[in-house]
Protein backbone atom coordinates (compact mmCIF):
# COMPACT_ATOMS: atom_id res chain seq x y z
CA UNK A 1 0.00 0.00 0.00
CA UNK A 2 1.09 3.95 -0.60
CA UNK A 3 -0.38 6.95 -0.29
CA UNK A 4 -1.74 7.99 -3.74
CA UNK A 5 -0.18 11.99 -3.67
CA UNK A 6 -1.18 11.99 -7.30
CA UNK A 7 -4.87 11.59 -6.15
CA UNK A 8 -4.82 14.56 -3.67
CA UNK A 9 -4.25 17.01 -6.35
CA UNK A 10 -6.25 15.62 -9.16
CA UNK A 11 -9.37 15.59 -6.68
CA UNK A 12 -8.71 19.03 -5.52
CA UNK A 13 -8.26 20.38 -8.94
CA UNK A 14 -11.44 18.89 -10.18
CA UNK A 15 -13.04 20.36 -7.04
CA UNK A 16 -11.70 23.46 -7.71
CA UNK A 17 -12.51 23.90 -11.68
CA UNK A 18 -15.99 22.14 -10.60
CA UNK A 19 -16.64 25.22 -8.10
CA UNK A 20 -15.14 27.71 -10.99
CA UNK A 21 -17.87 26.25 -13.42
CA UNK A 22 -20.79 27.39 -10.82
CA UNK A 23 -19.28 30.44 -10.41
CA UNK A 24 -21.35 32.87 -11.59
CA UNK A 25 -24.56 31.53 -9.64
CA UNK A 26 -23.45 29.69 -7.23
CA UNK A 27 -20.15 32.29 -6.22
CA UNK A 28 -22.48 34.84 -5.54
CA UNK A 29 -24.09 32.66 -2.44
CA UNK A 30 -20.66 32.16 -0.68
CA UNK A 31 -20.81 34.14 2.24
CA UNK A 32 -19.33 32.31 4.53
CA UNK A 33 -16.19 30.76 4.82
CA UNK A 34 -15.40 27.43 7.38
CA UNK A 35 -12.36 26.05 8.39
CA UNK A 36 -11.03 22.68 9.03
CA UNK A 37 -7.83 22.03 11.78
CA UNK A 38 -6.21 19.27 10.57
CA UNK A 39 -2.60 18.89 11.11
CA UNK A 40 0.93 18.84 9.69
CA UNK A 41 1.57 17.81 6.09
CA UNK A 42 3.17 14.81 7.12
CA UNK A 43 0.73 12.76 8.16
CA UNK A 44 -3.14 11.81 7.44
CA UNK A 45 -4.97 14.29 8.61
CA UNK A 46 -4.32 17.21 6.16
CA UNK A 47 -4.50 15.30 2.96
CA UNK A 48 -8.12 13.82 3.92
CA UNK A 49 -8.76 17.03 5.44
CA UNK A 50 -8.26 18.92 2.31
CA UNK A 51 -10.63 16.36 0.53
CA UNK A 52 -13.50 16.79 2.46
CA UNK A 53 -12.94 20.16 2.31
CA UNK A 54 -12.95 20.67 -1.25
CA UNK A 55 -16.42 17.96 -1.28
CA UNK A 56 -18.04 20.15 1.13
CA UNK A 57 -17.23 23.68 -0.97
CA UNK A 58 -18.55 21.55 -3.99
CA UNK A 59 -21.76 20.19 -2.49
CA UNK A 60 -22.41 23.47 -0.60
CA UNK A 61 -23.30 26.49 -2.35
CA UNK A 62 -23.56 29.00 0.81
CA UNK A 63 -20.30 28.20 2.36
CA UNK A 64 -16.67 27.54 1.10
CA UNK A 65 -14.51 25.16 3.47
CA UNK A 66 -10.60 25.21 3.75
CA UNK A 67 -8.43 22.78 5.32
CA UNK A 68 -5.76 24.80 7.70
CA UNK A 69 -2.32 23.05 8.59
CA UNK A 70 -2.22 22.65 12.34
CA UNK A 71 0.01 21.56 15.28
CA UNK A 72 -2.49 18.71 15.33
CA UNK A 73 -5.53 17.71 18.17
CA UNK A 74 -5.04 19.59 20.97
CA UNK A 75 -4.21 22.80 18.65
CA UNK A 76 -7.77 22.09 17.17
CA UNK A 77 -9.68 21.41 20.14
CA UNK A 78 -7.84 24.26 21.78
CA UNK A 79 -8.69 26.37 18.97
CA UNK A 80 -12.34 25.46 18.53
CA UNK A 81 -12.51 26.64 21.97
CA UNK A 82 -11.66 29.99 21.23
CA UNK A 83 -14.04 29.76 17.74
CA UNK A 84 -10.68 30.44 15.49
CA UNK A 85 -11.89 27.36 13.39
CA UNK A 86 -15.44 25.76 12.65
CA UNK A 87 -14.38 21.71 12.61
CA UNK A 88 -11.55 19.95 13.83
CA UNK A 89 -9.83 16.88 13.79
CA UNK A 90 -8.67 15.14 16.82
CA UNK A 91 -7.27 11.98 18.68
CA UNK A 92 -10.40 10.46 21.16
CA UNK A 93 -7.42 11.55 24.02
CA UNK A 94 -8.06 14.95 23.26
CA UNK A 95 -11.27 15.04 23.33
CA UNK A 96 -11.83 13.07 25.72
CA UNK A 97 -9.61 15.55 27.75
CA UNK A 98 -11.28 18.81 26.96
CA UNK A 99 -14.33 18.14 27.09
CA UNK A 100 -13.88 16.49 30.87
CA UNK A 101 -11.00 19.17 31.90
CA UNK A 102 -7.68 17.75 31.24
CA UNK A 103 -4.01 18.93 32.27
CA UNK A 104 -3.83 20.83 28.67
CA UNK A 105 -7.24 22.40 28.46
CA UNK A 106 -8.33 23.50 31.94
CA UNK A 107 -12.08 23.76 32.63
CA UNK A 108 -14.16 21.52 30.86
CA UNK A 109 -14.91 21.93 27.13
CA UNK A 110 -18.98 21.03 27.74
CA UNK A 111 -19.77 22.41 24.05
CA UNK A 112 -17.49 20.06 22.53
CA UNK A 113 -19.22 17.63 20.18
CA UNK A 114 -18.37 14.98 18.42
CA UNK A 115 -19.61 15.25 14.26
CA UNK A 116 -18.13 12.20 12.40
CA UNK A 117 -15.88 9.19 12.70
CA UNK A 118 -12.77 9.19 10.82
CA UNK A 119 -10.28 6.11 11.43
CA UNK A 120 -8.16 4.23 14.04
CA UNK A 121 -4.55 5.77 14.54
CA UNK A 122 -2.42 3.40 15.01
CA UNK A 123 0.77 4.15 17.95
CA UNK A 124 4.09 4.02 15.86
CA UNK A 125 7.39 3.64 17.83
CA UNK A 126 10.71 4.43 15.63
CA UNK A 127 14.09 3.90 16.50
CA UNK A 128 17.00 4.74 13.55
CA UNK A 129 19.08 2.31 11.69
CA UNK A 130 21.42 0.65 14.05
CA UNK A 131 19.69 0.75 17.40
CA UNK A 132 19.59 -1.96 19.71
CA UNK A 133 16.53 -0.82 21.49
CA UNK A 134 13.66 -3.57 22.09
CA UNK A 135 11.33 -1.63 23.70
CA UNK A 136 10.10 1.96 24.22
CA UNK A 137 11.34 1.68 27.58
CA UNK A 138 14.95 1.12 26.45
CA UNK A 139 15.01 4.82 25.55
CA UNK A 140 15.74 6.08 28.85
CA UNK A 141 17.86 9.24 28.74
CA UNK A 142 17.98 9.28 24.82
CA UNK A 143 16.43 11.76 22.38
CA UNK A 144 13.02 10.72 21.82
CA UNK A 145 10.67 13.16 19.41
CA UNK A 146 7.48 12.93 21.54
CA UNK A 147 5.19 14.75 18.75
CA UNK A 148 5.08 18.27 18.32
CA UNK A 149 3.67 20.93 20.78
CA UNK A 150 -0.06 20.96 20.67
CA UNK A 151 -1.00 17.44 19.02
CA UNK A 152 -2.44 14.49 20.22
CA UNK A 153 1.13 12.46 19.44
CA UNK A 154 2.39 14.39 22.10
CA UNK A 155 -0.50 13.78 24.64
CA UNK A 156 -0.21 10.04 23.72
CA UNK A 157 3.39 10.09 24.16
CA UNK A 158 3.02 11.22 28.35
CA UNK A 159 0.88 8.40 28.83
CA UNK A 160 3.01 5.91 26.93
CA UNK A 161 5.87 7.18 28.36
CA UNK A 162 3.61 6.16 31.94
CA UNK A 163 3.13 3.17 31.92
CA UNK A 164 6.78 2.48 31.42
CA UNK A 165 7.53 4.46 34.67
CA UNK A 166 8.93 6.92 32.86
CA UNK A 167 8.27 10.90 32.33
CA UNK A 168 9.81 13.68 29.99
CA UNK A 169 12.92 14.34 32.86
CA UNK A 170 14.05 10.59 32.01
CA UNK A 171 14.25 11.39 28.65
CA UNK A 172 15.58 14.26 26.08
CA UNK A 173 11.94 15.13 24.77
CA UNK A 174 12.05 16.51 21.37
CA UNK A 175 9.17 18.32 19.82
CA UNK A 176 8.98 17.64 16.32
CA UNK A 177 6.37 17.54 13.66
CA UNK A 178 6.06 13.91 11.95
CA UNK A 179 8.01 15.40 8.95
CA UNK A 180 11.17 16.59 11.34
CA UNK A 181 10.75 13.40 13.18
CA UNK A 182 11.15 11.61 10.42
CA UNK A 183 14.20 13.48 8.58
CA UNK A 184 15.67 12.85 12.09
CA UNK A 185 15.28 9.24 12.49
CA UNK A 186 16.91 9.23 9.12
CA UNK A 187 20.13 11.64 10.11
CA UNK A 188 20.46 9.58 13.43
CA UNK A 189 20.15 12.65 14.99
CA UNK A 190 17.31 11.30 17.33
CA UNK A 191 16.98 7.74 19.26
CA UNK A 192 13.69 7.05 18.90
CA UNK A 193 10.19 8.91 18.20
CA UNK A 194 6.38 8.16 18.91
CA UNK A 195 3.76 9.14 16.27
CA UNK A 196 0.44 8.44 16.63
CA UNK A 197 -1.54 8.08 13.26
CA UNK A 198 -3.23 5.40 10.88
CA UNK A 199 -0.98 3.48 8.20
CA UNK A 200 0.62 4.24 5.96
CA UNK A 201 1.51 7.21 6.84
CA UNK A 202 4.00 9.26 4.94
CA UNK A 203 5.94 9.89 7.36
CA UNK A 204 7.16 7.07 8.44
CA UNK A 205 7.33 5.40 4.96
CA UNK A 206 10.16 7.74 4.44
CA UNK A 207 11.67 7.01 7.80
CA UNK A 208 11.59 3.00 7.02
CA UNK A 209 12.05 3.38 3.15
CA UNK A 210 15.10 6.34 2.59
CA UNK A 211 15.85 6.10 6.36
CA UNK A 212 16.07 2.09 7.62
CA UNK A 213 14.26 3.13 10.71
CA UNK A 214 12.80 0.23 12.66
CA UNK A 215 9.16 -0.06 14.37
CA UNK A 216 9.30 -1.15 18.00
CA UNK A 217 5.96 -3.32 19.40
CA UNK A 218 4.69 -2.72 22.78
CA UNK A 219 4.88 -5.93 25.82
CA UNK A 220 1.11 -6.88 26.28
CA UNK A 221 1.23 -6.24 30.06
CA UNK A 222 2.27 -2.44 29.04
CA UNK A 223 -1.08 -2.65 26.71
CA UNK A 224 -3.10 -3.92 29.17
CA UNK A 225 -1.98 -1.39 32.00
CA UNK A 226 -2.59 1.32 29.58
CA UNK A 227 -5.98 0.13 28.94
CA UNK A 228 -6.73 -0.32 32.49
CA UNK A 229 -6.03 3.73 32.95
CA UNK A 230 -6.97 5.11 29.86
CA UNK A 231 -10.34 3.60 28.12
CA UNK A 232 -9.85 4.94 25.02
CA UNK A 233 -7.18 2.45 24.32
CA UNK A 234 -7.37 -0.36 22.10
CA UNK A 235 -5.04 -3.45 20.92
CA UNK A 236 -3.64 -2.65 17.60
CA UNK A 237 -1.52 -4.05 14.72
CA UNK A 238 0.69 -2.90 12.46
CA UNK A 239 1.01 -5.69 9.90
CA UNK A 240 3.89 -6.58 7.71
CA UNK A 241 4.60 -5.42 4.93
CA UNK A 242 2.68 -1.92 5.56
CA UNK A 243 6.72 -0.39 6.29
CA UNK A 244 9.86 -1.41 4.20
CA UNK A 245 11.97 -3.44 6.49
CA UNK A 246 9.02 -4.96 8.46
CA UNK A 247 9.51 -9.21 9.35
CA UNK A 248 6.20 -9.36 10.83
CA UNK A 249 3.23 -7.80 12.22
CA UNK A 250 4.10 -5.12 15.27
CA UNK A 251 1.88 -4.89 18.43
CA UNK A 252 0.79 -1.62 19.08
CA UNK A 253 -1.69 0.47 20.71
CA UNK A 254 -4.73 1.89 19.08
CA UNK A 255 -7.21 5.08 18.98
CA UNK A 256 -9.86 6.47 16.78
CA UNK A 257 -9.71 9.44 15.33
CA UNK A 258 -12.95 11.92 15.42
CA UNK A 259 -14.48 15.10 13.55
CA UNK A 260 -15.61 17.58 16.00
CA UNK A 261 -16.70 21.07 16.27
CA UNK A 262 -18.91 23.32 19.50
CA UNK A 263 -22.32 22.06 19.95
CA UNK A 264 -23.80 25.60 17.60
CA UNK A 265 -22.22 24.32 14.57
CA UNK A 266 -25.13 24.91 12.00
CA UNK A 267 -26.53 21.45 11.48
CA UNK A 268 -26.55 21.48 7.56
CA UNK A 269 -22.93 21.85 7.58
CA UNK A 270 -23.16 18.55 9.99
CA UNK A 271 -25.69 17.01 7.86
CA UNK A 272 -23.28 18.24 4.18
CA UNK A 273 -20.46 16.21 6.27
CA UNK A 274 -21.95 12.91 7.14
CA UNK A 275 -23.31 13.07 3.89
CA UNK A 276 -20.34 13.25 2.22
CA UNK A 277 -18.56 10.54 4.82
CA UNK A 278 -21.42 8.38 2.90
CA UNK A 279 -21.74 8.77 -0.18
CA UNK A 280 -18.79 10.05 -1.25
CA UNK A 281 -16.22 7.74 0.54
CA UNK A 282 -15.10 6.63 -2.86
CA UNK A 283 -13.56 9.64 -3.89
CA UNK A 284 -11.90 10.18 -0.23
CA UNK A 285 -10.32 6.86 -0.82
CA UNK A 286 -8.15 8.05 -4.01
CA UNK A 287 -7.02 10.16 -1.39
CA UNK A 288 -5.14 7.97 1.09
CA UNK A 289 -6.78 4.27 1.87
CA UNK A 290 -7.08 4.89 5.31
CA UNK A 291 -10.90 6.33 4.39
CA UNK A 292 -11.67 2.82 3.51
CA UNK A 293 -11.38 2.68 7.21
CA UNK A 294 -14.15 5.34 8.15
CA UNK A 295 -17.49 3.97 9.47
CA UNK A 296 -20.52 5.20 10.55
CA UNK A 297 -21.35 3.27 12.85
CA UNK A 298 -18.87 4.18 15.28
CA UNK A 299 -20.67 7.29 16.39
CA UNK A 300 -22.09 4.42 18.46
CA UNK A 301 -18.99 4.66 20.92
CA UNK A 302 -18.08 8.15 20.46
CA UNK A 303 -16.37 9.25 23.84
CA UNK A 304 -18.13 12.65 24.00
CA UNK A 305 -21.66 13.56 23.24
CA UNK A 306 -22.58 13.72 19.27
CA UNK A 307 -23.74 16.84 18.37
CA UNK A 308 -27.28 17.26 17.30
CA UNK A 309 -27.08 17.47 13.89
CA UNK A 310 -25.21 14.32 13.84
CA UNK A 311 -28.14 12.90 16.27
CA UNK A 312 -30.65 14.74 13.96
CA UNK A 313 -29.03 12.52 11.23
CA UNK A 314 -28.90 9.69 12.51
CA UNK A 315 -32.40 9.18 13.59
CA UNK A 316 -33.40 10.24 10.38
CA UNK A 317 -31.95 7.04 8.70
CA UNK A 318 -28.84 8.72 7.42
CA UNK A 319 -26.48 5.95 8.25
Amino acid sequence: MKIKRWALASLALGMALAAVGCGGEGGVGRQAFLSLGTAGTGGIYYPLGGAITSLLSVEDSLRQYTAEVTGGSVENVNRLREGQIDLGFALAISIHEAFHGGQDYGDPFESLRVVAPLYANMVHVLVPRGSTATSLGDLVGGRVSVGAAGSGTEEVSRQLLGVYGLTYDDVDARFLTFSESSASLRDEAIDGAIISVGYPAAAVLEATTTGGARLLSFEPDRIAALQKQYPYYSPGTIPSGAYSGMDGDVTTVAMMNWIVATDDLDTGVVTGLLDILRDKKAALEQVHEMATQIELSALDQAPIPLHPGTEAWLAGGGS
